[in-house]
């Protein structure tokens, strides 16, 4: 399994992360990998996102009149 480490980390985030760690009753190496998972987890834009230009607009009477019809 990959390993990480850590140099020079700030006292203040050390004892943050130490009590992050006994509250949720985690080792300091499970509660690092925990926030790192919810951190990594955000919604990123994505980069080749182009907004819709099509050869109609999509109206509001399109859209319902297309749920009537039930498309999806």
């Amino acid at each position: 399994m990959p390993a990480l480490v850590i140099k020079a980390l700030p006292a203040e985030i050390h004892r943050r992360l130490k009590e992050a760690a006994d509250q949720h009753h985690r080792s300091m190496t499970q509660e690092a990998i925990a926030i790192l998972e919810r951190g990594l987890h955000r919604v990123r834009p994505i980069p080749d996102f182009r907004p819709y230009r099509g050869s109609f607009p999509l109206t509001n009477a399109f859209i319902n009149r297309a749920k009537r019809e039930g498309r999806p």
